[in-house]
């Protein structure tokens, strides 16, 4: 059952408290903890201080955040870099660090990571007709954030 009242936190350490237990059980955009103490009810002056603190001794950390996220992703969802874009960009992390979280992934593992998914979903596609078979292919990447000239590249130089 939902509470129509919030506890609301008006003391500026019980926040930075509870925001930091919050930050330490995984990392966190600015945008969640900010989000999460509004959810709270506490007061938006205390919530920026808060923030400032939790930057300051290093609980949060925007690049570490999208460097995490980003790796994440992709290694656990096998997410393309444009599903991750979208995703740090609902995070309202700076375009910045979400070029560099980009960047760190590995090339040759993201290329072996679509293959893999292409040749999974095409022995589930009981398409017979190449073209489309190969447009369903090409669909199901993409909607997992894939590049579409990489999905050719490998579509045009497999056999799937």
């Amino acid at each position: 059952m939902e509470r129509d009242n919030p506890i609301k936190i008006t003391d500026e350490n019980t926040a930075l408290t509870k925001a930091m237990r919050y930050c330490a059980y995984q990392e966190r955009s600015q945008q969640e903890v900010r989000d999460k103490m509004y959810e709270w009810g506490v007061a938006g002056r205390i919530i920026e201080i808060v923030i400032s603190r939790l930057i300051t001794e290093n609980f949060l950390n925007e690049e570490r955040f999208a460097r995490v996220y980003a790796k994440s992703k992709f290694n656990q969802k096998h997410w393309g870099k444009i599903k991750i874009k979208q995703g740090l960009k609902l995070k309202r992390v700076p375009d910045v660090l979400i070029k560099k979280a980009l960047a760190g992934i590995d090339l040759d593992d993201y290329m072996t990571t679509l293959q893999q998914l292409l040749q999974k979903k095409a022995a589930l596609v009981k398409e017979k007709h190449p073209l489309k078979r190969r447009y369903k292919l090409q669909q199901y990447a993409m909607s997992r954030g894939f590049e579409s000239d990489l999905i050719l590249d490998i579509l045009k130089n497999s056999e799937l």
